[in-house]
C-alpha cells in the first residue's frame, strides 16, 4: 500500500511533530471580549483551529496558549471535545513572542515545530503538507499570498516616499513551521521585539521559505472577521480538513 502524503512526512521518517497554538492576545479590537471564544458556526472559535491539528496524523502533542483569564474555559474546552494531543495549557506572555516561547518551553522536544495563531481557524491538511515540505529544504518556512494591492511606503508625515514591486511582495501568515531546535535558538538570541517568528530566524542569517498559504487564512481581529470566517468555514463543511 502506498504512503499517505502524512506518513512520508512522519511516520516514515520518524520525525516527531509538535504544534504550539498562540491564543493569548488581549482583543482589544473585539471589545474587549476573548474573540478566541467567539461562537463560529457553533463552535467556539478556537475548536475550529484545534480541530486541524487534532485530525492531522503527524501531529504528536499541541500546546495552547492562552491569556491567564481564559485558561479555564481552555481546560473545559479540551475535556468536552476530547482533544487527545493538546498536552498543555500554557499563559501567554506580554509580547507575542513571549507567549511562542512559553509554548516552546512547556513542548516535549521534537523535531519540527508548528506555530499557528488560535484566531486564524481556517487552515487546512493540503496547507500543513506545503509548510513541512517547504521546512524540510529549509529548515523555516512561512504560509503567504502574493498581496493584490499596490502596497505604499509612507512618511510619518503622509508623505509616500516609496512603491515597492509587487510582484516580490506576500503578506505573511501562520503557520509557520520551523526545525525545533533553530526556533529555541532563535527565540534565546533575540530580545528585541518582532511580528513572528520567521524575522527572529531570519536575523539568525537563516534562509526562510515562503510557502502558499490562502486568501481564506484570515486571522480574526474583528467583529466583521468572525462573519467572514464563519462563511469560509460553512462552504467547507462536510469536506475533511
Amino acid at each position: 500500500m502506498a504512503a499517505t502524503p502524512e506518513r512520508t512526512l512522519d511516520q516514515a521518517s520518524g520525525a516527531r511533530i509538535g504544534v504550539v497554538v498562540v491564543a493569548a492576545g488581549s482583543s482589544r479590537r473585539m471589545g474587549g471580549v476573548d474573540k478566541i471564544f467567539a461562537p463560529v458556526l457553533g463552535s467556539p472559535l478556537i475548536a475550529h483551529t484545534l480541530d486541524a491539528f487534532e485530525a492531522f496524523r503527524p501531529v504528536a502533542e499541541i500546546v495552547l496558549v492562552l491569556d491567564e483569564g481564559s485558561a479555564e474555559m481552555g481546560a473545559d474546552l479540551v475535556r468536552q471535545r476530547g482533544y487527545r494531543k493538546v498536552s498543555r495549557i500554557c499563559p501567554g506572555g506580554p509580547r507575542r513572542q513571549d507567549s511562542v516561547r512559553n509554548g516552546l518551553e512547556s513542548l516535549t522536544p521534537c523535531d519540527w515545530v508548528i506555530v499557528h495563531d488560535g484566531a486564524r481557524p481556517c487552515l487546512d491538511r493540503p496547507m500543513l503538507r506545503r509548510g513541512l515540505k517547504a521546512a524540510q529544504k529549509s529548515g523555516a518556512s512561512v504560509a503567504g499570498v502574493p498581496v493584490k494591492d499596490t502596497i505604499k511606503v509612507v512618511s510619518p508625515q503622509g508623505l509616500v516616499v516609496d512603491t515597492p514591486q509587487r510582484a516580490r511582495l506576500w503578506a505573511a501568515q501562520t503557520p509557520q513551521v520551523f526545525c525545533y531546535k533553530l526556533l529555541r535558538e532563535a527565540h534565546r538570541r533575540c530580545a528585541q521585539t518582532v511580528t513572528d517568528d520567521a524575522v527572529l530566524v531570519e536575523r539568525m542569517g537563516h534562509p526562510v521559505r515562503m510557502f502558499r498559504g490562502s486568501y481564506e487564512n484570515l486571522k480574526v481581529t474583528t467583529p466583521e472577521d468572525l462573519a467572514v470566517a464563519e462563511a469560509f468555514l460553512r462552504s467547507r463543511a462536510g469536506v475533511p480538513i
